[in-house]
């Protein structure tokens, strides 16, 4: 039987005045779905990201691999920093514009195979992206390995332009020097995030960047399931940071 980690101390957090949050979306905020679409946010989730946004001074952030208008669906007006794509799309502040990376574009080639690759396995989707592409077989686990295989193809043409990333039963293209690291390393240079130190939270391969970014800055990286079992148990560790209080961080 699988041991229940024990839940991070709070000791182990800078007090709020020098703290940033900067938090994965899928998986780690809200429970994983069947597609993207169908996520659920959790009731009062809202409400408790945007007591600890005001408790932090306004220092907190989702960093996403999806685009930021799906978190900005999900969560308006919640956090004061988005990075979606993996860091490819930065929105510093509320209402400031959307920076976007030069990159190369995706080949039009790998969209029509991907798109027959779907016809031909059903429960494998195809998620496109600006500058990336995802294989999703979660509906289709046999056809993980041989989906797999044609993305690394792809990608090997690309003189290392591109490089493909496993995720949570999907295996993601993206260009080459651009991840979560670099996200949180972007998103730590300006206000109200300078000067603070980053504490990163997620939950796949896809968000270790970040976390070995955060401990860099002199921060704390924490991960889904070794930290917090699952999203829920860190929904109410964040609910009582938030909340503050007797004994609790901050109160």
């Amino acid at each position: 039987m699988s041991k229940t980690p024990s839940l991070p101390s709070l000791d182990r957090l800078p007090p709020p005045a020098r703290a940033a949050f900067l938090l994965d979306f899928d998986g780690t905020l809200v429970d994983i779905a069947p597609t993207p679409e169908s996520v659920v946010v959790a009731p009062g989730l809202r409400d408790t990201l945007r007591r600890l946004r005001d408790k932090c001074g306004n220092a907190l952030a989702v960093i996403s691999g999806r685009p930021i208008e799906q978190i900005d669906h999900f969560l308006p007006d919640v956090p004061y920093a988005v990075a979606g794509e993996h860091g490819i799309a930065i929105r510093h502040a509320p209402g400031q514009p959307i920076e976007r990376a030069a990159l190369p574009p995706v080949p039009r080639a790998w969209i029509d195979e991907a798109e027959k690759l779907a016809a031909s396995h059903p429960g494998v989707r195809i998620e496109h992206k600006k500058a990336g592409l995802v294989l999703h077989y979660r509906g289709a686990p046999d056809a993980g390995p041989a989906l797999g295989r044609i993305a690394d193809e792809w990608v090997k043409a690309t003189s290392g332009a591109f490089h493909v990333q496993a995720a949570k039963m999907a295996w993601e293209i993206r260009p080459a020097g651009i991840d979560k690291g670099h996200a949180v390393e972007a998103v730590m240079q300006s206000a109200p995030f300078a000067g603070r130190l980053p504490i990163f939270v997620g939950d796949d391969v896809t968000d270790e960047d970040g976390m070995r970014e955060a401990v860099r800055l002199g921060g704390v990286g924490f991960r889904i399931p070794n930290d917090f079992p699952d999203p829920a148990a860190f929904r109410a560790w964040l609910a009582q940071l938030a909340q503050g209080g007797d004994g609790a961080w901050g109160g």
